[in-house]
């Protein structure tokens, strides 16, 4: 996928929107990227269609789509996907994107034990959160 084909220049944050892990993790992130770079789309609707792995049959992983600097859209899963998403977050909190650099497989490994345990330790999210009207044009469907 090309720019062209995108709607958003600092990067989709692609999440279960039934997971309350995620909704507390989408509400985070929107305290914290003052500079509203960030876009949000659930995993369950279509501006997430064409980014879902085809084989999946859950929604535990996140995804993260960002605009490289030769202007290709790139997709970023689990671990990556949160160090792609705290560098864009900036402040204090982008130095954790440093662990980028460590081998997925490592970094992976504590993101694969919260994915799994999820729901069960985080519930589910009964309604949609409606943002108000400032954020509204943060997510897409």
């Amino acid at each position: 996928m090309t720019v062209s084909d995108s709607p958003f220049d600092g990067g989709l944050v692609l999440y279960d929107g039934e997971c309350g892990l995620c909704d507390r993790s989408v509400q985070w992130c929107l305290r914290r990227d003052h500079a509203r770079v960030l876009r949000y789309a659930p995993l369950q609707g279509e501006t997430a269609a064409p980014w879902r792995d085809p084989k999946a049959t859950t929604f535990d992983t996140i995804v993260f789509v960002a605009r490289q600097p030769n202007g290709q859209l790139r997709r970023f899963e689990r671990s990556r996907a949160a160090f792609e998403i705290l560098r864009r977050v900036g402040g204090g909190w982008s130095w954790l994107a440093w662990f980028r650099y460590l081998p997925a497989w490592l970094t992976d490994l504590p993101y694969r034990l919260i994915a799994v345990n999820r729901i069960r330790w985080f519930g589910r999210v009964d309604a949609c959160r409606l943002p108000d009207p400032a954020t509204r044009a943060l997510f897409l469907p």
